[in-house]
């Protein structure tokens, strides 16, 4: 083989291979870009959407349990021992029942005084008015002068008058004897007491206090706008954590507002509140029904909680089975049962990831399974 004919043997094999080559590298790349326009789906998943229903509209508010009204129940009289306590904390007390009694001894003895001063004070008037009688009927016989007879006229006015003070006397020494023992000023219960055996009491002194009732009612405070879709009589169910809940109705509104908080209190009733284990200072939950709207919901699965943020997966891009997520940002309203009101961030319309949300991230590719 001379030499011409080599070159173009090498020339030939030469382009052949490189051919070749070009063919395979070719096809790998087409292999390559098909796998990358078809990654392997993240998850598969149930696709859902938000649905329309009726939701309770209902307004909460925060506050504390207290006694419907307190009643502070104090010594009446001065300088007198204590030398009976009948009543302790949480008892429950009648009208008019003796809760503490004071030693009675001293004023006894005062009532005793006033009553021999009235007895003596009967005696003069009786004497006076004798007196007086007997200058009336001589009055006109000259024995005495009229200026004898005024007199006594005057000595009988005087008497009346000294009687009717010792009788005011009796009465406060027997008002004070009735102050010796303290008495219930309403049915109740006995929510303190600073009464204590010995002890000599003075006129105004706090003794017990009283739940007058045995009513309780809650205190919650609402915003401005909140007060004005309340209506008195409202039913509001009030309930304290791990101890009970009871259905209330909305006694008043406070008149005013705060105006550091510009927030205002409301005063519900809670009937039969202790036999539900309430009791004052309680710090409680209270929920108004307000009546029923009409919103976007969609079920709690479908939500993914993330940087203190809700999300949900809406659905693009699909073919056959195949499809792309894209992590959409959502503001939630209301929750009725195991669903959520959507304020914003999608429509009703929309195809979400049913479950499985808190597996994905932003731009995945999922299939789809019916």
């Amino acid at each position: 083989m001379n030499l011409g004919k080599k070159v173009n043997f090498f020339i030939v094999l030469t382009l052949g291979t490189s051919l070749i080559f070009s063919v395979g590298c070719s096809k790998k790349a087409d292999g390559e870009n098909k796998t990358a326009a078809a990654p392997k789906p993240a998850l598969n998943v149930n696709v859902t959407q938000p649905v329309l229903r009726d939701i309770p509209q209902i307004l909460t508010a925060n506050g504390s349990i207290a006694a419907w009204q307190e009643a502070i129940i104090g010594s009446e009289i001065n300088d007198l021992r204590l030398i009976k306590v009948n009543a302790q904390v949480g008892d429950k007390v009648n009208k008019g029942e003796v809760l503490a009694v004071f030693s009675e001894e001293s004023v006894l003895a005062d009532v005793a005084q006033s009553r021999a001063a009235v007895a003596e004070m009967e005696a003069t008037v009786a004497e006076a008015k004798a007196n007086a009688e007997r200058a009336k009927q001589i009055s006109g016989s000259g024995a005495m002068s009229n200026q004898q007879i005024n007199q006594y006229f005057t000595s009988e006015k005087t008497a009346q008058a000294k009687l009717q003070s010792a009788k005011a006397q009796l009465d406060s020494q027997s008002l004070r004897l009735k102050y010796t023992k303290v008495l219930a000023s309403d049915d109740g219960i006995i929510s303190s007491r600073t009464a204590t055996l010995g002890a000599v009491a003075g006129k105004g002194q706090e003794l017990f206090r009283l739940i007058r009732q045995n009513r309780l009612e809650w205190r919650g405070e609402v915003t401005a706008a909140e007060m004005a879709q309340l209506k008195i009589g409202m039913t509001v169910k009030v309930a304290v954590p791990n101890v009970g809940e009871i259905d209330g109705k909305l006694r008043a509104l406070a008149p005013t507002l705060d105006e550091k908080s510009r927030n205002g209190l409301i005063y519900v009733d809670l009937p039969d509140a202790a036999a539900h284990g309430l009791r004052a200072g309680m710090f409680a939950r209270g929920e108004f029904e307000l009546g029923i709207s009409s919103a976007l919901t969609v079920p709690q699965t479908v939500l993914s909680l993330r940087e203190g943020f809700s999300y949900v997966f809406k659905l693009s891009q699909q073919k056959a089975d195949v499809a792309k997520v894209t992590q959409v940002k959502v503001q939630l309203g209301r929750r009725t049962a195991d669903s959520f009101e959507i304020l914003s961030g999608i429509k009703a319309d929309d195809k979400l990831v049913a479950s499985g949300a808190s597996f994905l991230s932003d731009g995945d590719t999922v299939r789809v399974v019916k």
